[in-house]
């Protein structure tokens, strides 16, 4: 596992996302729910468009795909309507001395 530096916490404010390249076949959103801090996927189950584009509705925590409308719950990457119906992945995020970092494998 390694922890990919994001930005710094103070660039991530409350309903805000950030989307970050892992790998050419990897990108990753970095939500602040509130204080709260989720990384997902940036990929849609129903049909690998990206996800972490569309909007954001932080009080619930959920990201909406751009392309067909699809909610995902970013604390658990579930997805909450159709036309999506599996869940995507979602990483740990961390913080450490005021950076924000992603866990991946």
């Amino acid at each position: 596992m390694a922890e990919l530096e994001v930005c710094p916490l103070a660039e991530l404010p409350p309903g805000t996302v950030r989307i970050v390249v892992v790998a050419p076949q990897l990108s990753i959103g970095v939500y602040n729910c509130d204080g709260d801090l989720y990384a997902l996927e940036d990929r849609c189950s129903h049909d690998d468009g990206p996800l972490c584009e569309g909007d954001f509705e932080p009080d619930g925590c959920v990201a909406i795909c751009p392309r067909h409308g699809s909610r995902f719950d970013v604390r658990t990457g579930r997805a909450l309507t159709l036309p999506a119906y599996l869940p995507v992945d979602t990483f740990d995020v961390v913080v450490e001395d005021g950076v924000l970092k992603v866990v991946v494998p």
